[in-house]
């Protein structure tokens, strides 16, 4: 198995997805935590199913391979809108928005790509956008590179303003009354889910998104309290499984992304039992 392993390791293709997966298991993990404590869990789902439906616009306008310049500005432009206008401001609960771009950006993404294929096999390509695949063993140099460069950015936004991240995840009244512009930051943290978001679905697909930034944010809270010790016990654990789950499924020939997804779940029932014991 080791020389199998060391064999596939070679291929630069391998190389590369194992780099660009590190990253975005890293920055997801990150912002799991901070969408968790502001209980903003479901804007990750709601946004990656606008992204299918930027995606399957992008494939039928044959943008395939720049698919992620059609992507990302669509699902960051929604991500403003959606934490820019609260319920003060609009008749429509901000929830009730999500449910509805959800499905609806689910079934357009579906029609047009019935309506408009692409290739003979639409239920195929359906099943790699939602479910990611083995979309992630084939990527462009020019997706990897961007997927670096965006990764490399949310970084190093997080680590800058981590302080004033920290203030408004846990009191915003507190944040405004110390002279913080809340507003502005909130809609910098949306614009990062919304690059988070685009970025893995190369890795776990669109309908396992929400699995991948929830999840080492869920584990690290059942072992670990304070706010600093959770954010690096989930990146701890959301790298390895990003990692065992990628090189489980290049050996064992499963999705990437239910692989990855499936050691979380394994990880968040370890971390549950270890805190119970604790």
């Amino acid at each position: 198995m080791w020389s199998e392993l060391a064999r596939y390791l070679a291929f630069p293709f391998v190389q590369n997805a194992l780099i660009v997966g590190v990253l975005i298991a890293l920055c997801a993990s990150l912002l799991g935590v901070v969408l968790v404590l502001k209980r903003f869990s479901y804007i990750g789902d709601g946004l990656s199913h606008v992204a299918f439906g930027a995606m399957a616009l992008a494939s039928v306008m044959g943008l395939t391979s720049q698919r992620m310049y059609v992507v990302l500005p669509i699902t960051v432009i929604v991500a403003l809108l959606l934490l820019k206008t609260g319920e003060s401001q609009s008749r429509v609960a901000n929830d009730a928005k999500i449910a509805m771009l959800s499905a609806g950006s689910l079934a357009i993404g579906y029609l047009l790509m019935n309506v408009f294929p692409t290739s003979g096999n639409v239920s195929g390509d359906v099943c790699t956008t939602l479910f990611g695949s083995t979309s992630i063993l084939t990527l462009t140099k020019g997706e990897v590179w961007l997927c670096v460069a965006l990764s490399a950015l949310v970084l190093f936004v997080f680590a800058l303003l981590r302080q004033k991240i920290f203030a408004l995840t846990f009191d915003e009244d507190f944040a405004r009354s110390m002279g913080l512009n809340v507003d502005m930051y909130n809609l910098l943290v949306a614009v990062i889910i919304a690059v988070i978001i685009v970025l893995a679905m190369n890795l776990v697909g669109s309908l396992l998104i929400s699995a991948l930034v929830i999840f080492p944010a869920l584990s690290a809270m059942q072992v670990a309290k304070s706010f600093h010790r959770v954010l690096v016990v989930s990146a701890i654990l959301s790298v390895a499984c990003a990692l065992f789950g990628m090189l489980f499924a290049i050996l064992m020939d499963t999705p990437v992304g239910s692989t990855i997804v499936a050691a979380d779940m394994l990880a968040f029932g370890a971390c549950y039992f270890a805190g119970r014991l604790k």
